[in-house]
C-alpha cells in the first residue's frame, strides 16, 4: 500500500497497555529509540499486535513539532532527537527534513518557526510527536 505519509518508521513491538478503549502501545525504533503510541484497542485486535510484532510508526509531518533541546515537564511521550538535513520554506509554511537514527523524518511548521528558532541544516532539533498521532501498520 502507498501512502501519503512520508514519516515510516520501522520498529518491534516491546509492550502494550490495554485500557476500556485505547490501549498504549511502546516500541523500540530500528534506530534504537523508544516511541509510544496510543491507538484503539480495537486496532490493536484488529492487526494482531503482540510483543515481538514488527510494525512501522507513521506520523504525518503537519503532528511533528520541532525544538532545539530535549524538554522536560512535557506530557508529549516521544521526544527524539534528530540533525536537520534541509529546510524548504514557502509563503506560510516550511517542510524540515531531519535526520534521527536509524531514518528521516519530515516536519511541516510555520515558517515563522524556522526563524524564530533559528534553525538550519546541520543544526540539532528534536522531534515531538504526540503518543496519539501516532498510527502503527504492520511490517
Amino acid at each position: 500500500m502507498t501512502l501519503s505519509i512520508r514519516n515510516q518508521l520501522p520498529g518491534t513491538i516491546t509492550a502494550i497497555t490495554p485500557g476500556e478503549v485505547m490501549a498504549t502501545v511502546k516500541l523500540r525504533l530500528s534506530g534504537g529509540q523508544d516511541l509510544t503510541a496510543a491507538i484503539t484497542l480495537e486496532a490493536v485486535e484488529d492487526l494482531g499486535l503482540a510483543e515481538g510484532t514488527a510494525v512501522k510508526a507513521l506520523v504525518k509531518a503537519t503532528e511533528i513539532s520541532l525544538a532545539t533541546a530535549p524538554i522536560e515537564g512535557l506530557s508529549i511521550r516521544n521526544q527524539l532527537p534528530g540533525t536537520i538535513t534541509g529546510i524548504a520554506t514557502g509563503g506560510a509554511m516550511a517542510s524540515v527534513k531531519i535526520a534521527v537514527e536509524g531514518g528521516a523524518l519530515t516536519a511541516a511548521i510555520t515558517r515563522d518557526a524556522t526563524t524564530d528558532l533559528v534553525l538550519s541544516p546541520g543544526a540539532p532539533v528534536v522531534a515531538l510527536v504526540k503518543a496519539t498521532e501516532v498510527a502503527l501498520s504492520t511490517a
